[in-house]
């Protein structure tokens, strides 16, 4: 089940990260740290309702961003559609123990479907460079690949933007 998240779920939320960081690093991928993502963030999406969980049996093992609000650093990519009605995700994490059950699927699924009803004309996201499996993992889904960012406080490797348009309903 995806719900909203809320409040009461930032600690869990946080301790998923924390476990995906980790997880990451042990690969040699150096995507998120310490700093990032942040409980101010979390709570930020929270805010602004953004921010929703994926449920396994009523315990919280995932989450995802997504909002209209694009980040200043996506202006240099050279993007398929004009900007305006594009939906950003952010911060898709599913804790290690719960990786490789299509969850992260189904949480693209939801976005996906939210900006189809939405009327959205894409889907604009980044992912890690040196993060192969998530590449593959967006390419599979019909992404294509629009030029790179760089997270100076995250990495010294640029972060690949992808686009996927989206068919009208």
């Amino acid at each position: 089940m995806i719900r909203k998240a809320e409040y009461a779920d930032l600690t869990t939320i946080k301790k998923i990260t924390e476990a995906c960081t980790q997880h990451l690093i042990d690969q040699n991928i150096f995507q998120w740290n310490l700093n990032y993502p942040s409980l101010a963030v979390f709570k930020k999406d929270i805010e602004e309702d953004a921010l929703y969980v994926y449920l396994n049996k009523e315990k919280i093992v995932g989450c995802i961003m997504f909002s209209e609000e694009k980040d200043p650093l996506y202006n240099t990519v050279n993007w398929l559609t004009p900007d305006g009605q594009n939906l950003y995700i952010h911060r898709l994490a599913v804790h290690p123990k719960y990786q490789k059950l299509g969850i992260a699927r189904q949480l693209m699924d939801f976005a996906e479907n939210f900006a189809q009803h939405s009327q959205m004309k894409s889907i604009r996201l980044d992912t890690f460079s040196q993060n192969p499996r998530n590449i593959r993992f967006y390419k599979a889904r019909g992404y294509n690949y629009r030029g790179d960012i760089y997270f100076v406080n995250q990495s010294k490797h640029p972060f690949h933007c992808f686009e996927k348009q989206i068919k009208r309903i």
